[in-house]
């Protein structure tokens, strides 16, 4: 697979982190220190009481498929010879929800529930991007 041709995300200073974390096979989340929950895009302070500095921590990189879509139209052009394929929100273990391709599988065989895991694609300039795959439990 040809991922230096796949459109890759711009770091923020909020999501670097995260992204230095990919680049080393590790999934973050960040968790408040406040109200102790979760949330899945990176910001200075907590979407759900407003505490500022969320702490990142270590994800399991399990979840589950909380929803998905089959792509028979590719989103870009590095996209078309892997139609179709499928772009899922997956729900972490600790409770985040990430979107992401699920990989390793047949799109007609995605199925919503299935427990997926954490697999890494490496881009050019050092980027990891996360995707899923079955974990074989369900």
């Amino acid at each position: 697979m040809n991922a230096a041709a796949r459109p890759a995300p711009v770091p923020t200073e909020a999501t670097q982190p995260f992204w230095d974390a990919t680049a080393q096979g590790i999934l973050l989340v960040q968790r408040c220190g406040a109200c102790r929950r979760v949330q899945s895009i990176p910001r200075p302070f907590c979407r759900h009481c407003g505490a500022e500095s969320p702490q990142w921590e270590r994800s399991t990189g399990l979840g589950r498929i909380y929803t998905f879509a089959v792509n028979h139209r590719a989103a870009n052009a590095h996209m078309a010879d892997k139609l179709p394929y499928v772009v899922a929100v997956v729900e972490l273990d600790e409770g985040a929800r990430l979107m992401a391709n699920i990989v390793d599988v047949a799109p007609d065989c995605v199925r919503i529930g299935d427990r997926v895991q954490v697999r890494f694609l490496r881009m050019g300039d050092g980027l990891c991007l996360p995707q899923f795959a079955p974990t074989g439990a369900t």
